[in-house]
């Protein structure tokens, strides 16, 4: 069987640590540790709705995401100094909100926002997917401490998965995802239900086939990474 650099199996997950209630001021927070990539995820919850949801008895969930500066081999440039947020930036905190939305219940959540926060820390690639798996142990953590956990019907996950050198891979690190011949983002309910697949042929087009497999890649990867989450979410609050 194929080692890869770091000494993982090709259907291996690097190692996963979730650990919540790593800050007192939010309603809920959760430091993930994916291999090296640090994502810290907040959650905070107020009483009042975008207008466009006033009076509809509806809640909402949104998200935002950031590399901090020292996130990366070189210095990323914050973004408020830019004056603008990057494509990416929108695009990843879209997804974020997308995906925790997909197993919420907005009418039991009430006319509330949740704010899911999720700054980078450390980045070696899967940092999309680590803050939505941070991002939904977070909401968890706050919706429980309003004894709003309903609000929550089931739990949301993300792993990476890709082909590289020729080899499917489950939860690829930076060195893998720059040099992936496929490249995927895998977003999954608790009960093994897609709600998002990113995948891109960096090179050559791929077969459906390696797409299944890509898949059940991931599918074994997120149900382990779920396991992780509800241990988190179990813990006794602080």
């Amino acid at each position: 069987m194929t080692v890869r650099g770091d000494g993982r199996r090709p259907d291996q997950l690097r190692p996963l640590s979730i650990e919540v209630d790593y800050l007192e001021n939010p309603h809920g927070s959760a430091l993930i540790t994916q291999g090296k990539t640090k994502v810290l995820c907040t959650a905070m919850i107020q009483e009042e709705v975008p207008r466009w949801l006033r009076g509809s008895g509806r809640g909402w969930i949104t998200a935002e995401y950031s590399l901090l500066p020292a996130s990366t081999g070189d210095r990323v440039e914050r973004e408020a100094s830019r004056g603008r947020q990057q494509g990416r930036t929108v695009e990843i905190q879209r997804l974020i909100g997308r995906a925790v939305r997909a197993v919420a219940d907005l009418e039991a959540l009430g006319e509330r926002t949740i704010w899911l926060d999720c700054d980078v820390l450390q980045a070696d690639g899967g940092t999309r997917c680590a803050a939505i798996c941070g991002a939904y142990v977070a909401g968890m953590r706050a919706l429980e401490r309003f004894g709003l956990s309903r609000a929550f019907r089931g739990s949301v996950a993300a792993v990476s998965v890709g082909v590289v050198g020729g080899v499917p891979l489950l939860d690829l690190n930076y060195d893998e995802d720059s040099t992936a011949d496929t490249d995927m983002n895998v977003v999954m309910t608790g009960d093994g239900r897609l709600i998002e697949v990113q995948a891109t042929a960096e090179r050559d087009p791929f077969a459906r086939e390696t797409l299944d497999e890509l898949l059940e890649l991931a599918a074994a990867g997120i149900a382990e990474i779920g396991s992780h989450q509800a241990e988190a979410v179990a813990r006794e609050l602080s």
